[in-house]
């Protein structure tokens, strides 16, 4: 058993009892309560989701097992000769909520290594799709052909033990997480290059290696590096993972619930936004022409924008009310290595004017920009133009967050996700009557 596994299986022993406990001596301790604008909006903001992975606090943004995106950055060993922490460290980190040494990171690059093969089937799934096909279609179509290499789906069919579910889950999740860059890599080159296809080299670590299959040159490495543990997880409320959890539930495994998550990331209102925002700034540099971006021409064209009645594409979040971390972290890259960018440039700009305008036109809770309003820029300037890819970029850093939360969830024996639906006449007779508690008169 691998450092990493017998780490994680300490870490569960010690987290059971805790929940073992909230359920028979607190389960009936009111954490919440639901108005009738949350039953039809969505759920928002409803204290029904648990997960230790990550918090999204509204003034310091995501946290990940507690430390903020900086402190993650801090602490996590970095990959040789790089600024930025490997892939393998952070699991590791998402995993146990530990900073793993640097012989704890070692020996998981190597088991990602053996477990990063992708079985010969699933390129030719990939091709048997029309090659207009959208990429994000390639990328699920791809996870679940891989459902039959489940090691969760055969422990179950054997005899499922809730006590000993999360091993084979994680095995599906660690196989999973080694092997996305590959099958996302093989899908750009496949689509987009011509088909010219780039062998993985087994002496890089992840970030490194889908760099290389990508077939772009440094600093792309850690631009993988840094895209993938920032877009990891964001708590377990947004689609992708919820979708994770609700499926793996049913005691579904890794594949299928990851192949959902990936089709609730498809979504235009949760994994379209980068590619909006990079469109809105091409269409901004476009209407510029040989002008440089100023206060003056930069604030003209975000009211023009308001004015139409739009919003401004990566600027405001549901929970945030600060400039989002993962933004600043990106920010910081595109000083260092492309500041004279001309999209970043504009970008700047848009940051420097965009939150005074926002908070003139008062109409936004949050004025400052989310991670969406720099990734796509970054991506461009390194060659990936390609619009529709963003989203798999997304869902290849996106799986570590869902793994890792339905890897625990097995761990913990949660239970299947099934709410309580309700009709509108309930809500009606409620609406009346104040409240369902207020006149219990109202049939429930």
């Amino acid at each position: 058993m691998s450092r990493l596994k017998e780490k994680l299986a300490e870490k569960i022993l010690e987290q059971r009892p805790r929940t073992a406990k909230l359920l028979k001596e607190f389960g009936e301790v009111v954490i919440d309560q639901v108005n009738i604008g949350q039953a039809i909006g969505g759920g928002r903001d409803i204290r029904c989701l648990v997960t230790d992975i990550s918090y999204l606090d509204p003034q310091e943004g995501i946290r990940f097992r507690g430390k903020t995106i900086p402190e993650t950055f801090a602490a996590l060993p970095k990959a040789p000769g790089s600024e930025y922490p490997t892939v393998e460290a952070f699991w590791y980190f998402l995993l146990t909520g530990e900073v793993p040494d640097q012989a704890e990171v070692d020996q998981i690059v190597g088991e990602f290594r053996d477990r990063a093969k992708v079985p010969s089937y699933v390129f030719d799934v990939i091709k048997a799709l029309p090659r207009e096909s959208h990429p994000m279609v390639m990328f699920s179509a791809a996870v679940l052909a891989m459902q039959k290499e489940s090691r969760f789906a055969k422990f179950y069919n054997e005899g499922f033990n809730k006590l000993e579910a999360w091993g084979p889950m994680y095995e599906d999740a660690s196989d999973l997480v080694a092997r996305l860059p590959r099958i996302a890599a093989f899908i750009y080159r496949y689509k987009y290059k011509n088909g010219d296809i780039i062998d993985a080299d087994p002496g890089l670590d992840l970030g490194a290696n889908f760099a290389h299959m990508m077939g772009i040159r440094k600093p792309y490495d850690d631009v993988a590096r840094m895209h993938m543990i920032i877009h990891s997880d964001h708590e377990s409320g947004n689609v992708s993972a919820h979708t994770g959890h609700l499926v793996a539930s049913a005691l579904s495994d890794a594949y299928y619930s990851y192949s959902a998550a990936l089709n609730g990331l498809a979504g235009p209102l949760h994994g379209l936004a980068s590619q909006e925002v990079l469109g809105w700034i091409q269409n901004f540099k476009k209407h510029l022409g040989e002008q440089e971006p100023n206060g003056e021409n930069v604030r003209e064209f975000l009211w023009e924008t308001l004015k139409s009645g739009h919003v401004v594409p990566g600027y405001g979040h549901a929970v945030l009310r600060k400039t989002d971390p993962r933004y600043t972290t990106q920010r910081e890259f595109c000083l260092k290595h492309l500041p004279d960018d001309p999209l970043f440039k504009l970008v700047s700009m848009v940051y420097e004017v965009a939150p005074g305008v926002l908070m003139e036109h008062g109409k936004a809770k949050n004025p400052w920009p989310n991670v969406d309003a720099q990734s796509g820029v970054i991506q461009w300037h390194y060659g990936v133009t390609e619009y529709d890819f963003y989203t798999v970029l997304f869902g290849v850093g996106r799986a570590l967050g869902v793994l890792a939360n339905i890897t625990w969830d097995r761990a913990l024996g949660y239970p299947i996700e099934r709410p309580k639906s309700v009709t509108t006449d309930m809500l009606e007779g409620w609406a009346q009557a104040g409240g369902r508690l207020v006149k219990q008169a109202v049939t429930a």
